[in-house]
């Protein structure tokens, strides 16, 4: 009776020794592609309840973080100066303005709030703007290294992007 048992764990360390795992080798990840979107002609006013909704395609996952940056400027040498967004401005005379955005699977809402009518803002601030929304892979919060999105170039060299791979529209 040994024998036979020992026969049968002798055949069965055989045929399990050629099991074999396959790892899937393509290269193409779909869940971890960080993207930027850069959104312009964006027009903020009564009809939109000064909000502007970007749909995302394809869908992102749950696990994304989105952030949203506003052209704030554009430097003497031609530099763009991007800014993170919620951000908020100061004026003189106590007013101020704020951009903010909210986001789900499918779209990315931009908006504009006050402590006055907005309607009086000026066209520098509701028309034209131009926005850059920066899609981040969820595994990168599992890293254990701490990201300063402040600074838009700088996120987008740590994402390894390039303003060649930037997605254009307008609406």
């Amino acid at each position: 009776m040994k024998k036979i048992t020992l026969l049968f764990m002798f055949i069965g360390m055989i045929t399990l020794q050629s099991c074999t795992v396959n790892e899937d080798t393509d290269n193409f990840d779909s869940d971890t592609i960080s993207e930027v979107i850069e959104v312009s002609n964006v027009d903020f006013n009564l009809q939109n309840n000064f909000n502007a909704l970007i749909d995302i395609y394809p869908a992102i996952y749950n696990s994304d973080m989105v952030l949203v940056y506003r052209l704030d400027d554009i430097t003497n040498n031609g530099q763009d100066v991007w800014k993170l967004i919620p951000q908020t401005y100061y004026f003189p005379n106590g007013d101020e303005i704020d951009y903010n955005f909210d986001f789900t699977t499918t779209d990315v809402s931009i908006y504009m709030d006050g402590n006055f009518d907005l309607s009086f803002a000026g066209n520098e601030w509701t028309q034209n703007q131009i926005f850059r929304i920066v899609i981040i892979p969820g595994f990168l919060s599992n890293k254990g290294t701490e990201m300063d999105f402040s600074n838009y170039d700088a996120t987008i060299e740590q994402l390894g992007l390039t303003n060649k791979s930037i997605k254009k529209i307008s609406l």
